[in-house]
């Protein structure tokens, strides 16, 4: 966050001496001082969420600079709100969610994080489109924007042509142009015991290889499952097909706030709207009925979505424990081979 605030500063301090007022930032309707202005009012006002843990709405307060204040005094407030924003993030533990609308309605530190770092570059570039100088953020940062909050957009030739692309402000090659956008929180299932917190593309990339995701695992995992189902995660992101919602879930304990599994689907429901889902468990959490919880809560979702008619798992003959987590959670053995078996779940009717 430092950094993202760190560059805005740098810009903006660098033209303090031009008129704001009277010059548009960039594509927006906003003057590029309202613009500014703007960007503190972020700032704070997503350290408010943080801090007030705030579950249902937004904390009623506004932002205003005193009578007077020039450009070079806001800039001076934007250094200072994003200072107590970094404060808030720092200081927020991992498990917390704030409530923010886009879109499940909640977001945990590191997409509130995303989501100051976008309004902080991209805001700085319409300030810098209006006054006609350049803007070239840190390609890091503009990265840890996409991979978090936009996970649905497939990369580009660049991460800030990529940014400025998803959000409408530029174009690229081979793509049509972007009139209407949201970002997209990562979607959270809460169950009694557990909650099954999507994995954004960035922690997938890390859970891929050595990482733990920024999760804090018990001990024995994440397992080889979560590593190679994380690793499909983010190749579809890669290439542009992966689709949140339906992707990977981590299995977090809501007692002590510590992995101990995943679960998550293959891909999107087919034309039939048939979809396959699949789980591991680190072993010492095994026996408990966790698996069994998450499929429940994750299947039942799954069912009450449009686009979702059947559940499909396929389990290794010989994988005991596996074919009693799906009897238990209502599936159906409808089909079976040398080396597997087939479940189904279906809704109601079909």
């Amino acid at each position: 966050m430092e950094r993202a605030v760190d560059e805005c500063v740098g810009l903006l301090g660098a033209v303090t001496d031009r008129d704001w007022e009277g010059v548009r930032a960039g594509r927006l309707e906003w003057s590029c001082r309202e613009t500014a202005v703007h960007i503190a009012e972020d700032l704070i006002g997503y350290a408010g969420q943080l801090a007030g843990r705030e579950p249902e709405s937004y904390t009623p307060f506004e932002m205003s600079l005193e009578e007077g204040t020039d450009n070079a005094g806001a800039v001076r407030v934007i250094r200072t709100m994003g200072a107590l924003f970094a404060a808030a993030i720092r200081t927020t533990p991992r498990e917390v969610r704030a409530f923010h609308p886009y879109p499940f309605r909640s977001a945990n530190r590191e997409g509130f994080a995303a989501m100051g770092v976008a309004e902080v570059l991209l805001h700085t570039h319409d300030v810098a489109e209006g006054l006609g100088v350049a803007f070239e953020p840190d390609p890091e940062l503009c990265d840890f924007v996409l991979t978090r909050i936009f996970p649905h957009v497939r990369p580009g030739p660049t991460p800030w042509r990529t940014l400025l692309w998803a959000t409408g402000r530029a174009g690229l090659p081979g793509r049509a142009p972007v009139t209407a956008w949201r970002w997209n929180n990562n979607h959270v299932i809460p169950t009694d015991r557990l909650t099954l917190q999507g994995v954004t593309p960035a922690a997938a990339n890390d859970l891929a290889t050595v990482g733990d995701g920024g999760f804090e695992w018990i001990e024995g995992g994440p397992m080889e499952g979560t590593r190679v189902g994380s690793g499909l995660v983010f190749k579809q992101y890669e290439d542009g097909v992966h689709r949140p919602e339906w992707g990977t879930y981590v299995l977090v304990r809501r007692e002590d706030g510590r992995a101990l599994g995943a679960m998550g689907f293959h891909s999107v429901p087919d034309e039939a709207g048939r979809v396959e889902v699949g789980y591991d468990l680190v072993e010492a959490a095994r026996g408990h009925g966790y698996a069994t919880e998450a499929l429940i809560a994750l299947s039942t979702w799954a069912l009450n979505r449009p686009e979702a008619r059947i559940v499909v798992a396929n389990v290794e003959r010989d994988n005991t424990p596996s074919h009693n987590v799906l009897a238990r959670a209502g599936f159906k053995a409808v089909a079976e081979d040398d080396e597997q078996v087939t479940y189904e779940l279906r809704e109601p009717g079909v």
